[in-house]
């Protein structure tokens, strides 16, 4: 089964490890890649995992008529393996009651301990 980040890639060699815990995203847009697959798989308990505490909300509650289709990284900013820090812009793709819609994010991530977590966003109108 081909990855819903749509990295091209199937799920078992992209973000199935990362949203498993088998391996840890070693970039910021990987992370971003397997945040989009849980939110596109309903895996709210890996979005909190992956949010950094400052930041992360006590409960997430996915909305169960959206559904995730497709992600367009379009931007970033370091976010290397080796940084501290990183920005991924992106236009995330859905479907709302049958409904196509879309998204743009300009996401913040830090790197602590070699760990990727999301810190926040800021969304582009």
């Amino acid at each position: 089964m081909r990855c819903p980040c749509t990295s091209g890639d199937t799920y078992d060699s992209c973000c199935g490890p990362v949203l498993s815990g088998t391996i840890a995203a070693p970039t910021a847009v990987r992370l971003m890649r397997s945040r989009f697959t849980a939110f596109a798989t309903g895996d709210a308990a890996y979005l909190l995992r992956s949010w950094h505490p400052t930041t992360r909300p006590a409960e997430l509650e996915l909305d169960p008529d959206i559904r995730w289709t497709r992600l367009d990284i379009l931007d970033t900013a370091a976010g290397g393996p080796f940084d501290a820090a990183g920005v991924v812009a992106f236009e995330a793709f859905f479907r709302e009651r049958g409904a196509p819609g879309s998204m743009r994010e300009r996401s913040r991530f830090l790197r602590e301990n070699r760990m990727w977590t999301y810190l926040d966003g800021k969304l582009d109108v």
